[in-house]
């Protein structure tokens, strides 16, 4: 006989239970949730509140790398002044960051500027 009996052996019951098998896979899903899924929705929930932020005055840069100064806002559209009586519109979505901010007028300097012209 050429085949030894350790190996006509019928095998055994698999020694670890079902949920100790999920464990690993439990714990590789955490992870990718607390350093990839969670970071990504963070950062896009700050983008969205930027967006939204975005008022006339304010300097952007779009996602094509263009610099321009927001002279109108609209729900969707942004027109921009890129260079002198240049004015271009871009999507809100494809703002990709603001580069500075406008300081909004305050309810008195708006008071004391009409008191002037009157």
């Amino acid at each position: 006989m050429w085949i030894s009996p350790a190996f006509a052996q019928a095998a055994g019951a698999p020694s670890a239970s079902s949920l100790t098998s999920f464990i690993p896979l439990v714990l590789i899903f955490v992870v990718f949730y607390f350093l990839l899924i969670r970071p990504q929705q963070k950062k896009v929930k700050e983008h969205k509140a930027m967006l939204e932020a975005v008022r006339r005055g304010d300097r952007v840069v779009t996602n094509g790398g263009i610099v321009g100064l927001v002279t109108k806002v609209d729900e969707r559209e942004l027109t921009l002044e890129i260079a002198d009586n240049v004015r271009v519109k871009a999507m809100r979505d494809m703002i990709a960051s603001v580069i500075s901010k406008t300081e909004p007028v305050a309810a008195e300097a708006k008071a004391d500027t009409e008191e002037k012209k009157s």
